[in-house]
């Protein structure tokens, strides 16, 4: 309730509202902010959606009005950017240096700054914005602050905020789903959101390439001798070799979730001199602890880090530390 009555005092006070997500923004990110966006011009705010680049192709189905502009154009439409912003929402981050440095220099013009987020923080950052890491995904919160001001929601909401949700739970199989959450669902398919279209358009039919590139992925799968740790292993060269956009990759460490004995599913991809490390936990293991430790961050169930070093070597520490970390449990 408290969130519920922040939120709704800062729009009645607000006509100029900026709304943005972090920089490389997912479908929770893009379809939550998109979703404020329109519900806020429905009740007569002059809302517009400013992200660090322009929306990716891929996702510009979620937005058929248009809410979503990159800081150039905004600069371009607001006078060098000189307007002043009444209200500023940060969907599905809570720290503006993951917004982009153009975008975050809209920042000191701005009276009011609200995160919107279901992401952890510290508790004096909760106390005073809508941060709340009981909901599945940011899009479920966004759901519930959309209810608050009275709104209704449209069919490009329901699909914006139904993609949201779709994404950060990995298709609801998340620890973090609960009834409140199928609940929001149920109202946003009353608006006509088709679930196997809205599967479809966010995950795409995919070319033959992608299911070589699974199948070479997959191949890779290892685990420990107990199989409480299992991982696999992607490169930019598979990446090039079987022409796969990087963001259809993002579920494939999912699939070790299956294994029996798995506690901690990896996935190691080479990035430069770097290796980034997805991680998933398939019951009561907390891997966003873990990310921290290694460096990272995220959710219990869902975090990464990034690290400097080759695949094999980083593969190497990285297992050998996560068994030592589930020896403690």
């Amino acid at each position: 309730m408290r969130m519920k009555n922040l939120f709704k005092s800062l729009c009645d006070k607000a006509q100029n509202i900026v709304i943005t997500t972090h920089i490389q923004p997912d479908a929770d990110g893009i379809g939550s902010e998109i979703a404020l966006c329109l519900a806020l011009r429905e009740i007569g705010k002059n809302a517009i959606c400013v992200n660090e680049e322009p929306l990716l192709e891929r996702y510009k189905y979620l937005d058929p009005i248009d809410c979503v502009i990159s800081y150039s154009d905004y600069i371009a439409q607001e006078k060098e950017g000189k307007a002043t912003v009444d209200l500023f929402i940060v969907a599905d981050t809570n720290s503006l240096a993951r917004i982009g440095a153009k975008v975050q220099s809209l920042v000191p013009n701005t009276k009011n700054l609200l995160f919107i987020d279901h992401h952890p923080a510290p508790k004096e950052l909760e106390a005073i914005h809508c941060i709340d890491t009981t909901m599945a995904a940011t899009g479920e919160l966004v759901g519930s602050l959309i209810e608050a001001l009275g709104v209704s929601f449209t069919k490009e909401m329901g699909y914006a905020l139904y993609t949201a949700i779709l994404i950060d739970t990995s298709s609801f199989r998340y620890p973090t789903v609960t009834g409140n959450t199928h609940r929001l669902i149920a109202k946003l398919m009353d608006t006509g959101v088709e679930p196997p279209q809205a599967y479809n358009k966010i995950y795409g039919t995919k070319k033959i390439t992608y299911m070589q590139l699974l199948g070479r992925v997959l191949s890779s799968t290892s685990s420990t001798a107990d199989g409480r740790v299992a991982w696999l292993s992607l490169t930019e060269e598979s990446l090039e070799k079987f022409d796969v956009d990087t963001e259809d990759t993002h579920g494939l460490v999912n699939h070790l979730l299956i294994l029996d004995n798995v506690k901690v599913a990896c996935m190691f991809r080479q990035i430069g001199s770097a290796v980034k490390i997805s991680f998933r936990s398939a019951g009561d293991i907390d891997v966003g602890v873990m990310a921290q430790a290694l460096g990272g961050g995220g959710h219990d169930h869902s975090a990464a880090t990034v690290t400097e070093g080759q695949i094999e070597d980083v593969i190497e520490k990285t297992v050998r530390k996560l068994e030592l970390m589930l020896d403690q449990k």
